[in-house]
């Protein structure tokens, strides 16, 4: 068995919300943990543990920032991480994985699958074996109870519902 821990410095976590319908709005959460651990050498089946702090969220708008840690939202006071524990990784051939798993947000949480690119594995120049996976996904916010919402005066929704992850990671190989 091998154990994988995220490299924070080359992963980054993050999301896209539709706001007013007509663009997107960035987000990232820059406090960030996870491991891997893997049996086989393709991956196949391993176990993935993911956890952000919510306080760590990170839209380039204080305002909006303060917002999304309010109860509105996160309610980062009382739940301070949001997590993912993986079901299964199951291999679609080639580099194309699909992960299952347990996603909790404040206090609910929903089972969820997202696909997976394997990007390879390499040595970096420090003997660190690095092995490179890129996720994209979305999920419903308003089913982890992030329902706060509000209307145009034109009747036009201001955040969707649908929330687009994007996961750039690093696991470093643990001696």
């Amino acid at each position: 068995m091998s154990t994988y821990k995220i490299d924070g410095a080359h992963s980054e976590i993050t999301f896209k919300v539709k706001h007013l319908m007509i663009t997107n709005v960035t987000g990232s959460f820059t406090k960030f943990d996870a491991t891997m651990e893997s049996a086989a050498a393709d991956f196949s089946e391993a176990k993935i543990s993911f956890e952000a702090d919510v306080n760590s969220i990170y839209t380039n708008n204080a305002n909006r920032d303060g917002h999304l840690k309010s109860d509105e939202f996160f309610s980062a006071e009382k739940f301070p991480t949001l997590s993912f524990k993986s079901t299964s990784l199951k291999s679609n051939g080639g580099s194309d994985y699909m992960l299952t798993g347990d996603l909790t947000i404040r206090d609910v949480t929903k089972s969820v699958s997202f696909p997976v690119e394997y990007g390879g594995t390499a040595t970096d120049p420090y003997g660190q074996v690095k092995s490179g996976f890129e996720i994209a996904g979305k999920f419903n916010r308003s089913d982890f109870g992030l329902t706060w919402s509000a209307v145009t005066e034109a009747g036009g929704v201001i955040v969707s519902d649908e929330v687009k992850l994007n996961l750039s990671v690093q696991m470093i190989k643990q001696a």
